[in-house]
């Protein structure tokens, strides 16, 4: 079965006027494939094989770029669940909190599922359930005895005990959300990042941007002497890049363009992308192959959405349903071609005509978008094109396949939920360039909790004031921000942050009421 036929419906092909349109517009354009299961063969290609990335000329072809450079000896993306490396992700407070078990078997195979329903997976590829699911540890890092006021293994006593605990001392409630923190494909990647410092103890080591939206994990990266590529003015500079160095690609991704280069410098690729994107990829090469335009739901300079971008043919990228709604209203009723440009420049691709390439749509979406709003917009789509082309016709003109991520979806569900028991606040911790961080506190804005979102414990202080962001990118300060007497906090964070982040924010909270016991004169 093709990639095609999967998709929610199976079209005919393109009518040849559009076709044709296009085909003058692209002349000496390359055409963009995304990459496929295919190109993570399980056997390196023949010893005769040969890659040479410099030999593809005006003919590059992302999609068959991508699939020989993942046959060389130059790339890698076999995640090896190196047992070494977990611990000491363990033992440095990079993932899971201590004593706390690792991602259950039954949600990583949901994963895998969806994952995997894109198309038909042949045997060879049954291994890939074990490949990516993260590795069991044998014993706990060894720590000493706990202070009795530490919070550490906090969020493992929470989630064993129901997902709530009570501070007696501070009269602090905790609850914690059902689904929260770091997600297996974060989980991969940064252990992926680990094992290669340890792959390659004595190589220059860099990255092509955050490993991951997270400032402690990061700075744990770069203290490992992984070295970050500088983005300047005019983009990344990769010059410092040597032959035979090794750069890693980040959990959301890198464009094929770096991919390219990377290459051409003779570098090492360790490919640490997200299957969940990779996912994404696959459904904008279906649009592309059936040369329709891609809407992509994501915000146009987030680093997954640039990746997903560089693999699609045309494309358009809009933020929300604002933007969205503009789009339909446009497509059915025309307009000013000039103000519909300047309202998505830089979202779209080179030569991108309003007029021409609206004619049959697919969306996509970058996986850290709220659920809800990918699936309106999806169905807002569809009703536009259905009212354009008629119903008979959508196929010719609207395709529409599942790339909504579990984990950020199981994390939205689990916020809206928490917002439903209605805390006394919100506390959200996760990393101000997260987007699926930004998503939960703006749920929890949007069901007037009052929330806290933060990115690290030093943005409390003691004497009870909190330096925090709100969901649209205001960095504000609040004193008092904690009440006398007894409090209920829900607690959640982003898919990138670590348990021992959220257990020193906590421990921070619990140091606060302490002074303020201390402070308030017995009646």
């Amino acid at each position: 079965m093709s990639v095609m036929a999967t998709a929610s419906f199976a079209g005919t092909a393109m009518p040849l006027g559009r076709r044709n349109a296009r085909a003058t517009r692209r002349a000496n354009a390359f055409r963009v494939r995304a990459a496929h299961d295919e190109e993570e063969p399980e056997e390196k290609a023949d010893a005769g094989f040969k890659f040479d990335p410099s030999s593809y000329g005006d003919k590059f072809d992302p999609r068959t770029f991508r699939r020989d450079l993942s046959k060389s000896d130059q790339y890698n993306r076999r995640f090896a669940k190196d047992k070494e490396s977990a611990e000491r992700m363990a033992r440095e407070g990079i993932g899971y909190s201590v004593g706390a078990s690792r991602l259950d078997r039954a949600t990583i195979s949901r994963s895998l599922l969806s994952l995997l329903s894109l198309r038909p997976v042949p045997s060879r590829y049954r291994s890939l359930a074990r490949a990516i699911a993260p590795p069991r540890l044998t014993t706990a890092p060894h720590r000493t005895e706990p202070n009795p006021n530490s919070t550490d293994g906090l969020v493992a006593k929470m989630r064993e005990s129901g997902n709530s605990y009570v501070d007696a001392e501070t009269g602090v409630t905790l609850k914690l959300a059902d689904a929260y923190g770091f997600c297996w494909g974060v989980e991969r990647a940064v252990q992926m990042a680990y094992e290669a410092r340890k792959q390659y103890p004595d190589a220059k080591l860099w990255i092509t941007n955050e490993i991951i939206h997270n400032p402690t994990v990061n700075k744990r990266l770069g203290d490992m002497g992984v070295n970050f590529i500088e983005e300047t003015k005019d983009g990344k500079d990769f010059s410092g890049v040597g032959n035979g160095e090794v750069v890693i690609l980040p959990a959301f991704g890198a464009s094929v363009h770096e991919m390219k280069l990377l290459a051409e410098k003779g570098a090492s690729i360790v490919d640490t992308t997200c299957p969940w994107v990779s996912k994404v990829w696959n459904a904008v090469d279906a649009h592309t192959r059936k040369e329709f335009t891609s809407i992509i739901h994501g915000k146009w300079a987030h680093e997954e959405t640039v990746a997903t971008a560089s693999f699609a043919g045309t494309y358009l990228v809009i933020k929300d349903m604002k933007e969205a709604t503009y789009l339909c209203d446009y497509i059915l009723n025309g307009g000013d071609k000039e103000e519909f440009m300047a309202k998505f420049v830089n979202a779209h691709s080179e030569g991108f005509d309003p007029d021409v390439d609206l004619d049959g749509l697919g969306i996509a979406n970058q996986t850290t978008m709220l659920k809800g709003e990918t699936q309106a917009i999806g169905k807002l789509l569809e009703r536009t094109m259905m009212e354009k082309h008629g119903v008979a016709n959508l196929a010719d003109h609207y395709m529409v396949m599942d790339t909504i991520c579990d984990a950020t979806q199981e994390r939205q569900d689990a916020m809206y939920q928490l917002v439903e028991d209605k805390p006394d606040m919100m506390l959200v911790v996760g990393g101000y360039n997260s987007s699926n961080t930004q998503h939960l506190q703006e749920i929890s804005e949007d069901a007037s909790v009052p929330s806290f979102w933060v990115d690290t414990p030093e943005r409390l202080d003691e004497d009870n004031v909190i330096a925090h962001r709100l969901a649209h990118g205001e960095l504000v300060e609040t004193k008092d921000w904690l009440p006398e007497g007894d409090v209920v906090i829900g607690v959640t964070s982003g898919a990138s942050t670590p348990d021992k982040v959220v257990e020193d924010v906590v421990d921070m909270i619990f140091k606060t009421k302490r002074n303020m016991k201390t402070a308030t004169p017995a009646r």
